[in-house]
Protein backbone atom coordinates (compact mmCIF):
# COMPACT_ATOMS: atom_id res chain seq x y z
CA UNK A 1 0.00 0.00 0.00
CA UNK A 2 1.03 3.54 -0.80
CA UNK A 3 -1.25 5.54 0.82
CA UNK A 4 -0.18 7.98 2.80
CA UNK A 5 -1.70 10.36 5.99
CA UNK A 6 -3.42 13.62 5.21
CA UNK A 7 -1.77 16.70 4.28
CA UNK A 8 -1.81 19.16 7.49
CA UNK A 9 -4.59 21.68 5.54
CA UNK A 10 -7.27 18.96 5.62
CA UNK A 11 -6.59 17.94 9.07
CA UNK A 12 -6.93 21.07 10.19
CA UNK A 13 -10.14 21.60 8.16
CA UNK A 14 -11.67 18.52 9.89
CA UNK A 15 -11.17 19.61 12.85
CA UNK A 16 -12.68 22.85 12.42
CA UNK A 17 -15.75 21.25 10.97
CA UNK A 18 -16.20 19.07 13.84
CA UNK A 19 -15.57 21.52 16.62
CA UNK A 20 -17.94 23.99 15.20
CA UNK A 21 -20.79 22.53 12.01
CA UNK A 22 -20.97 19.09 13.29
CA UNK A 23 -20.86 20.09 17.03
CA UNK A 24 -23.79 22.80 16.49
CA UNK A 25 -25.68 20.05 14.47
CA UNK A 26 -24.35 16.37 16.25
CA UNK A 27 -28.32 15.21 17.00
CA UNK A 28 -29.15 16.10 13.13
CA UNK A 29 -26.12 13.90 12.13
CA UNK A 30 -26.49 11.13 15.05
CA UNK A 31 -30.07 10.97 12.83
CA UNK A 32 -28.99 10.73 9.65
CA UNK A 33 -26.48 7.97 10.88
CA UNK A 34 -29.02 5.50 12.86
CA UNK A 35 -32.39 6.96 10.23
CA UNK A 36 -30.86 5.70 6.55
CA UNK A 37 -31.02 8.47 3.63
CA UNK A 38 -33.49 9.31 1.85
CA UNK A 39 -33.08 11.56 -0.59
CA UNK A 40 -35.31 13.05 -2.96
CA UNK A 41 -33.46 13.82 -5.87
CA UNK A 42 -30.19 11.92 -7.59
CA UNK A 43 -27.99 14.41 -9.07
CA UNK A 44 -25.47 13.53 -11.56
CA UNK A 45 -22.67 16.62 -12.29
CA UNK A 46 -19.66 16.36 -13.80
CA UNK A 47 -16.38 16.15 -11.57
CA UNK A 48 -14.83 19.84 -11.95
CA UNK A 49 -14.39 20.89 -8.87
CA UNK A 50 -15.89 24.29 -9.66
CA UNK A 51 -19.05 22.78 -9.41
CA UNK A 52 -20.02 22.32 -6.16
CA UNK A 53 -23.92 20.70 -6.42
CA UNK A 54 -24.99 21.32 -2.52
CA UNK A 55 -24.03 25.17 -2.56
CA UNK A 56 -25.86 26.05 -5.49
CA UNK A 57 -29.40 24.65 -4.09
CA UNK A 58 -28.37 24.95 -0.23
CA UNK A 59 -29.19 21.46 -0.10
CA UNK A 60 -27.93 19.99 3.75
CA UNK A 61 -26.61 16.58 4.10
CA UNK A 62 -28.78 13.95 3.21
CA UNK A 63 -31.29 16.10 0.68
CA UNK A 64 -29.06 14.55 -2.40
CA UNK A 65 -27.66 11.57 -3.47
CA UNK A 66 -24.88 13.00 -5.79
CA UNK A 67 -22.87 11.32 -8.07
CA UNK A 68 -20.15 12.77 -10.60
CA UNK A 69 -18.06 11.63 -13.26
CA UNK A 70 -16.15 13.55 -16.06
CA UNK A 71 -18.61 15.70 -18.24
CA UNK A 72 -22.16 14.44 -16.13
CA UNK A 73 -22.59 11.87 -18.43
CA UNK A 74 -25.26 8.49 -18.19
CA UNK A 75 -23.72 5.85 -20.58
CA UNK A 76 -26.56 3.80 -22.55
CA UNK A 77 -27.93 0.72 -20.94
CA UNK A 78 -25.96 -1.92 -21.18
CA UNK A 79 -26.52 -6.00 -19.28
CA UNK A 80 -22.82 -6.99 -20.14
CA UNK A 81 -21.99 -7.47 -16.56
CA UNK A 82 -18.96 -5.09 -16.67
CA UNK A 83 -18.07 -2.26 -14.08
CA UNK A 84 -20.27 0.61 -14.92
CA UNK A 85 -20.17 3.08 -11.60
CA UNK A 86 -22.64 5.57 -12.89
CA UNK A 87 -24.97 2.79 -14.15
CA UNK A 88 -25.00 1.16 -10.58
CA UNK A 89 -25.31 4.50 -9.08
CA UNK A 90 -28.14 4.90 -11.12
CA UNK A 91 -30.18 1.82 -10.47
CA UNK A 92 -29.29 2.00 -6.70
CA UNK A 93 -30.59 5.32 -6.76
CA UNK A 94 -34.04 4.70 -8.41
CA UNK A 95 -34.47 1.02 -7.62
CA UNK A 96 -33.35 1.30 -3.67
CA UNK A 97 -34.02 5.00 -2.67
CA UNK A 98 -37.06 5.78 -4.84
CA UNK A 99 -35.36 9.04 -5.66
CA UNK A 100 -38.15 11.37 -7.19
CA UNK A 101 -35.98 13.35 -9.08
CA UNK A 102 -33.08 12.81 -11.39
CA UNK A 103 -31.02 15.71 -12.38
CA UNK A 104 -28.23 15.71 -14.74
CA UNK A 105 -26.36 18.92 -14.30
CA UNK A 106 -23.79 20.12 -17.06
CA UNK A 107 -21.86 23.14 -16.81
CA UNK A 108 -19.82 25.96 -18.94
CA UNK A 109 -16.34 25.68 -19.45
CA UNK A 110 -16.11 22.12 -19.22
CA UNK A 111 -12.57 20.14 -19.93
CA UNK A 112 -14.23 17.04 -20.74
CA UNK A 113 -16.48 18.65 -23.35
CA UNK A 114 -13.91 20.10 -24.83
CA UNK A 115 -11.78 16.90 -24.97
CA UNK A 116 -14.77 15.15 -26.61
CA UNK A 117 -14.56 17.93 -29.94
CA UNK A 118 -11.10 18.30 -29.88
CA UNK A 119 -11.26 13.90 -30.04
CA UNK A 120 -14.07 13.91 -32.28
CA UNK A 121 -12.67 17.06 -34.66
CA UNK A 122 -9.49 15.18 -35.17
CA UNK A 123 -7.48 17.44 -32.62
CA UNK A 124 -6.83 15.10 -29.64
CA UNK A 125 -5.27 11.56 -30.89
CA UNK A 126 -4.32 10.80 -27.54
CA UNK A 127 -7.59 10.48 -26.69
CA UNK A 128 -8.94 8.05 -29.78
CA UNK A 129 -6.22 5.82 -28.11
CA UNK A 130 -7.80 2.65 -26.77
CA UNK A 131 -6.09 3.02 -23.34
CA UNK A 132 -7.36 6.35 -22.63
CA UNK A 133 -10.40 6.07 -20.11
CA UNK A 134 -11.64 9.75 -20.59
CA UNK A 135 -11.53 9.28 -24.17
CA UNK A 136 -13.52 5.95 -24.28
CA UNK A 137 -15.95 7.73 -21.42
CA UNK A 138 -16.23 10.82 -24.08
CA UNK A 139 -17.53 8.28 -26.69
CA UNK A 140 -20.92 8.59 -25.62
CA UNK A 141 -20.76 12.09 -26.28
CA UNK A 142 -20.26 11.62 -30.14
CA UNK A 143 -24.01 11.16 -31.10
CA UNK A 144 -23.93 14.97 -29.80
CA UNK A 145 -21.04 15.91 -31.33
CA UNK A 146 -22.76 15.21 -34.90
CA UNK A 147 -25.49 17.50 -33.84
CA UNK A 148 -23.27 20.55 -33.42
CA UNK A 149 -20.75 20.05 -36.23
CA UNK A 150 -22.84 22.01 -38.44
CA UNK A 151 -22.74 25.36 -36.32
CA UNK A 152 -19.93 27.92 -36.76
CA UNK A 153 -16.63 26.47 -35.31
CA UNK A 154 -17.28 28.92 -32.20
CA UNK A 155 -20.03 28.06 -31.30
CA UNK A 156 -20.01 24.06 -31.37
CA UNK A 157 -18.37 23.39 -27.87
CA UNK A 158 -21.30 25.67 -25.93
CA UNK A 159 -23.65 23.67 -27.97
CA UNK A 160 -21.58 20.40 -27.04
CA UNK A 161 -21.82 21.40 -23.36
CA UNK A 162 -25.96 21.42 -23.60
CA UNK A 163 -25.94 17.92 -25.82
CA UNK A 164 -23.70 15.97 -22.77
CA UNK A 165 -27.40 17.27 -21.24
CA UNK A 166 -29.51 15.65 -24.06
CA UNK A 167 -27.72 12.73 -24.77
CA UNK A 168 -27.39 11.69 -21.08
CA UNK A 169 -31.34 12.50 -20.57
CA UNK A 170 -31.57 10.32 -23.71
CA UNK A 171 -29.67 7.12 -22.06
CA UNK A 172 -31.20 7.52 -18.73
CA UNK A 173 -34.68 6.23 -20.53
CA UNK A 174 -32.62 3.26 -22.04
CA UNK A 175 -32.49 2.02 -18.56
CA UNK A 176 -35.30 -0.12 -17.97
CA UNK A 177 -36.18 0.02 -14.23
CA UNK A 178 -35.76 4.25 -15.24
CA UNK A 179 -38.50 4.14 -18.13
CA UNK A 180 -40.69 1.79 -15.77
CA UNK A 181 -40.08 4.48 -13.01
CA UNK A 182 -41.24 7.05 -15.09
CA UNK A 183 -44.00 5.88 -17.39
CA UNK A 184 -45.41 5.29 -13.98
CA UNK A 185 -45.19 8.50 -12.98
CA UNK A 186 -42.76 7.65 -9.86
CA UNK A 187 -39.85 9.44 -11.30
CA UNK A 188 -39.24 12.68 -13.48
CA UNK A 189 -35.96 13.43 -15.16
CA UNK A 190 -34.78 17.10 -15.54
CA UNK A 191 -31.75 18.35 -17.40
CA UNK A 192 -29.83 21.65 -16.31
CA UNK A 193 -26.68 23.86 -17.27
CA UNK A 194 -25.09 26.59 -15.36
CA UNK A 195 -23.14 29.11 -15.99
CA UNK A 196 -20.00 28.73 -14.07
CA UNK A 197 -18.77 32.30 -14.04
CA UNK A 198 -22.55 34.17 -14.55
CA UNK A 199 -23.76 32.06 -11.68
CA UNK A 200 -26.90 31.17 -13.50
CA UNK A 201 -28.42 27.93 -14.23
CA UNK A 202 -31.05 26.99 -17.21
CA UNK A 203 -33.14 24.12 -17.52
CA UNK A 204 -34.29 22.07 -20.57
CA UNK A 205 -37.67 22.36 -21.69
CA UNK A 206 -38.69 19.47 -23.42
CA UNK A 207 -42.06 21.25 -24.78
CA UNK A 208 -40.29 23.99 -26.54
CA UNK A 209 -36.90 21.80 -27.12
CA UNK A 210 -34.35 24.30 -25.59
CA UNK A 211 -32.67 25.42 -22.44
CA UNK A 212 -34.65 28.74 -20.57
CA UNK A 213 -33.33 30.53 -17.40
CA UNK A 214 -34.50 28.71 -14.25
Amino acid sequence: MTAKLLPTYLVQRFHGWRATAWQDNKAWYKRLATGGQHPRAMVISCCDSRVHVTSIFGADEGEFFIHRNIAALVPPFTDDGNHHGTSAALEYAVTALKVAHVVVLAHSNCGGVKGCHDMCSGHAPALEEKSSFVGRWMDILRPGYERVIHLPQDEQVDALEKQAVLVSLENLMSFPFVRAAVEAEELTLHGLWTSIGEGSLEQYDAERGLFVPV
